[in-house]
Parts: structure tokens; C-alpha cells; sequence
């Protein structure tokens, strides 16, 4: 099967144009994150006065009982919109990047590790946009897109491979099926990963205040990264499981048996137990906070450990997707 070379071109010219794209955008997010707190204080004041309370000192606000005019945005929330606008257009030539890449080799987009790398953390850059406008966590972006320009770096240098077709193992319907499912899932669980270990430092900073005295007072408050990362794990749960299971019967179809304990299989399957076991306390036993938090950030890491330690370290039966 050719390979359009002047389309796999293009694809990886989107790529490293979306990666540079998110570079600008994660600065935008940490300028907003460095200078929230003037922000938070001037909304307070004008909340303040519009209650009928009195003027704090220093505070740049109209004498009682005048309309006042639209505050002018600030510096910081300034960088955050620049941020969003920026993730958006990163985000298409994110996407841009991926299709150039099917249609130049003329198979689905994710039959290697560069690839598929690719596709997850596009995933996990949509999911963070769907969160972003429907809760006021715009200023964790930094701590989401910085984990997604690791990884696309890493992908587009170390685990780069050029345009062309799949190995004969992964000549099925079920590279579309099997490894989809693994991606949304995978790209789903790195936020909830990032909002707990965010809860983490959120907790440690509310029993010592001593820690991450810079950092955890500017965060989203611990209900709300705690209640996010629950939200968007039991959402991708039920898709993880379902590749899982769609693992299995491929398993059986091309090496003749549904589970073998491969390494990939079996580091894949601990992953959902324990994310089971997040789920289930949560439900059950009513596990909140730190608990809740620590479980699921393993779970996360395990699913990162199983993407690349496992891949390109450890021989398997799955060795050839590196």
C-alpha cells in the first residue's frame, strides 16, 4: 500500500506546529495561575460594593448608588482567554495532524506508539476544553497541558516513526475497535489524574498551610477537583472496560486464546481493578479526599507506566505497537 509522502508531511508539520501552539497556550495558563489573586481580589471588592458594603482602601470603585461600568478585564484573565484561543487552534492542527496521517497511509491513524500517543493526548486536550466550559477550572491548565506537551514531545522525537503501513498483526477491524477504545479512555483518565494529584497538594497545603504556600491557595478548592476527577473516571471507565474486553476477543482470534498474562495484559487489567476499586469505595464505602485521590492517581500511573514502560522496555506479545 503507498504512502502519500507529501500528506505525511503536512501531518507532521501540524504536529509540531500544534505542540509549539500548546507551548504558548501552557504560558498563558501560568501567567493566569501566577496572578490570580489580584484578580480574585478586585471581583471580591466589586461584590463587596455591590452589596452596599463599604469601599475597601485602594479599591478603584464608583461612589454609591452610580451604575458601574464593566470592569475591565486584567492581565491575567487576559492570558487565560489568549490561552483557551490558543488550546482551540492547537486542537485543530492537533486534529488536522492525526487525519493527514490516516489518509496519507490510508488506515486508521494509531498503528504505532508515535501515533497513538498522538490521538490520546488529543483526547485528553478535548476533554480538558469540554470541562473548562462547563466548570471555572480554566486556571488548572497548566497543570493539564504540561503533562500533554511531555508526552507530544516525547512521542515526536523518541517514538517518532515514519508514515507507512502496520505490522500484519494489526491487519483487523479491531485495531479501529480495540485500540480506539484504549485511546479515548487513556486520553479521559490523564485529567482526573492531574485534578487528583491537584487535590492532593490542595489537602496537604489545608492541614500545613506551610505547604505549597504559593501554589495551593490559587487552585480550584478541594470539593471541586475532587468531584471533577470522580465525574470524568466513571465516565471513561465503562470505555476502558469495554477495550479491555475487546482486547480479549481479538487475543483469541490472531493468538488463539482470550488472556495469556502478556505484560500489557496483565499491567492493563491491574489498572482496572484499581480504578474498579476507586469507583466502588467512592459509591460503597462513600470515600472522599485523600483517600479517593492517592487511589486514583495510581490508577493513572499505572495507565501511563502500561503506554510506555511497558511498550518499549518489556518484551511481549505486544512489543510490536513500539
Amino acid at each position: 500500500m503507498a504512502v502519500n509522502e507529501t500528506l505525511a508531511t503536512y501531518s507532521d508539520w501540524c504536529f509540531r506546529a500544534a505542540v509549539l501552539v500548546y507551548v504558548f497556550a501552557m504560558v498563558g495558563y501560568a501567567v493566569e495561575q501566577a496572578f490570580t489573586r489580584t484578580a480574585k481580589k478586585s471581583e471580591a471588592a466589586r461584590e463587596l460594593v455591590g452589596a452596599g458594603g463599604p469601599v475597601p482602601a485602594g479599591t478603584d470603585t464608583p461612589a454609591y448608588g452610580r451604575v458601574e461600568a464593566a470592569p475591565r478585564r486584567d492581565r491575567a484573565e487576559r492570558a487565560g482567554r489568549a490561552a483557551v484561543a490558543l488550546t482551540v487552534l492547537g486542537v485543530a492542527l492537533h486534529l488536522a495532524s492525526l487525519v493527514l496521517r490516516g489518509v496519507a497511509t490510508q488506515r486508521a491513524p494509531w498503528g504505532n506508539m508515535y501515533e497513538y500517543s498522538m490521538a490520546t493526548m488529543l483526547i485528553a486536550v478535548i476533554t480538558w476544553l469540554v470541562l473548562m466550559r462547563k466548570f471555572d477550572v480554566r486556571r488548572m491548565g497548566v497543570f493539564v497541558l504540561t503533562p500533554v506537551v511531555i508526552l507530544m514531545f516525547l512521542g515526536g522525537t523518541v517514538l517518532y516513526t515514519d508514515a507507512g503501513p502496520v505490522q500484519p498483526a494489526l491487519r483487523s477491524y479491531w485495531l479501529v475497535v480495540h485500540v480506539s477504545a484504549a485511546i479515548i479512555s487513556s486520553g479521559l483518565f490523564l485529567v482526573p489524574g492531574v485534578f487528583s494529584v491537584l487535590y492532593l497538594i490542595k489537602a496537604a497545603h489545608d492541614r500545613n498551610p506551610a505547604k505549597f504556600a504559593r501554589l495551593a491557595p490559587k487552585l480550584a478548592d478541594a470539593d471541586t477537583l475532587d468531584r471533577l476527577a470522580y465525574r470524568t473516571t466513571i465516565f471513561a471507565f465503562p470505555i476502558y472496560t469495554f477495550g479491555i474486553i475487546c482486547g480479549a476477543i481479538w487475543a483469541e482470534a490472531a493468538w488463539g486464546r482470550f488472556w495469556g498474562w502478556d505484560p500489557k495484559e496483565t499491567v492493563a487489567f491491574v489498572a482496572w481493578v484499581v480504578y474498579a476499586g476507586y469507583l466502588h469505595s467512592r459509591a460503597t464505602a462513600g470515600w472522599r479526599g485523600t483517600r479517593a485521590a492517592i487511589v486514583n492517581t495510581t490508577a493513572f500511573a499505572m495507565v501511563v507506566f502500561n503506554l510506555f514502560f511497558i511498550n518499549l522496555v518489556i518484551s511481549g506479545l505486544h512489543s510490536y505497537a513500539s
